[in-house]
């Protein structure tokens, strides 16, 4: 068997028949990260993980822009070899203080940031790991050598069952999301760490999609919760505004891990002009709750607005908006029938969800305005009475959303029903 010849088969038209072209999608302008031009059409853009709208601010931009002109767009090799930048070094120091950990590692991804657990799922660990987690927590476990135990989704009964079943000499590790990216919902932390320190088990929570949302100071689901696991890891291209990952935990664990993980020792720094930008946004967030606050509000008046409607949009209480499509052709339809009505969302199918779970997922930024979550919600409201999603004409039924705030930071707009 020729190894290609699966490729061959994966044409242009193979994907167009049951409308996979959707994805990969070219863009060729963003208009600030609330719009984009696709195919020559300005849209809205509800498919970003952009939460605090700092991508384009310009104090962000300008970061960027200065660290190319004083180190120029990369370093050309390896941290362990090549060495590191000031500016790596800032980074880590900052996260490390404000994820409440002691030290820290940037990578020149998330992915890799989560891939950097390797070393520590030796053969005589076990790895327990939520089945909603995301992908790559499975790849990581892949890379090591621990005993892999799945829990249902925020099961904390499935979870303790597996935990006692296993043997008590053995080390233990627990994954789990901060906010699940698919569903949009909130790990049950408390539980989970209740759990893990009755099994003598350690926890590590991927921050990627709560950190700048969650928590008092805006550091994710672990702050939110007030609680301190073993390890945090986060991408900064999220409320960071940048492209890269972080992991941070005890200074002997982390500094095992520079040594130990491939992902690390054998990957290109990553470049000045994203560490950059993550500082400046950094900053941002901790400077300027105004921007969570803005996101939380606008994900609460999209959240009642399409349940007002008669959308199911699950547990989620955050910015991660799913809208249950109930079946993969009707998703992706519905992903082109909200592009020609001017917004444009995320299709998740298999393998990004599970087979009869296909949503479109939602989310809006602090940047975008009141009059673009209009627009979205009279989007949605056309197109799920022509695909028969939501009533014909309003049911009334406003079901209440209550997006979980970060205390101290008041609602800066009224949350209301769009119908």
């Amino acid at each position: 068997m020729d190894v290609l010849e699966k490729c061959r088969s994966w044409t242009a038209e193979h994907l167009r028949a049951p409308g996979s072209d959707c994805y990969y999608p070219a863009i060729t302008d963003t208009f600030g990260g609330t719009e984009v031009d696709f195919q020559g059409r300005r849209v809205i853009m509800a498919a970003s993980h952009d939460y605090l709208g700092l991508s384009a601010e310009p104090r962000v931009r300008e970061a960027a822009v200065a660290a190319v002109r004083r180190f120029g767009t990369s370093l050309g090799g390896s941290r362990a070899v090549s060495g590191s930048l000031d500016l790596h070094e800032e980074l880590e120091n900052r996260l490390a203080r404000f994820l409440g950990q002691e030290a820290a590692a940037v990578l020149p991804s998330g992915y890799q940031a989560n891939l950097m657990l390797a070393p520590l799922l030796t053969k005589d660990c076990y790895v327990f790991n939520d089945l909603s987690n995301h992908a790559s927590l499975d790849e990581v476990i892949r890379l090591g050598d621990a005993e892999e135990h799945k829990f249902l989704h925020g099961d904390m009964s499935h979870l303790e069952e597996l935990l006692a079943s296993a043997a008590e000499t053995a080390g233990k590790l627990v994954l789990t999301d901060g906010i699940f990216s698919v569903d949009g919902d909130i790990c049950k932390l408390p539980d989970l760490m209740k759990l893990a320190d009755r099994y003598g088990a350690h926890v590590v929570v991927d921050s990627s999609h709560d950190l700048g949302v969650l928590g008092p100071t805006g550091a994710g689901a672990a702050d939110h919760f007030g609680l301190q696991p073993l390890l945090i890891t986060s991408a900064l291209s999220k409320s960071l505004a940048s492209v890269g990952g972080v992991i941070a935990g005890p200074a002997d664990v982390i500094h095992y891990l520079r040594y130990h993980a491939r992902t690390s020792l054998f990957t290109a720094a990553a470049s000045p002009a994203n560490v950059a930008a993550a500082l400046a946004a950094l900053d941002i967030l901790q400077t300027e709750p105004e921007h969570r606050a803005r996101v939380l509000d606008l994900a609460e008046q999209l959240h009642n607005g399409l349940r007002a409607l008669g959308y199911d949009t699950g547990a989620s209480v955050t910015p991660i908006v799913p809208v249950l499509a109930r079946g993969r052709e009707r998703c992706l339809r519905m992903w082109r029938e909200l592009l020609q009505a001017g917004v444009f969302t995320a299709p998740m199918t298999y393998p990004g969800v599970r087979t009869g779970r296909e949503v479109l997922r939602i989310t809006l930024t602090a940047a975008h305005t009141d009059q673009q979550l209009a627009d979205v919600l009279t989007a949605f409201e056309e197109v799920g009475r022509k695909e028969s999603l939501i009533p014909q004409t309003p049911h009334g039924a406003h079901t209440a959303v209550r997006v979980v705030r970060p205390a101290g930071i008041p609602a800066t707009a009224t949350a209301a029903s769009t119908s």
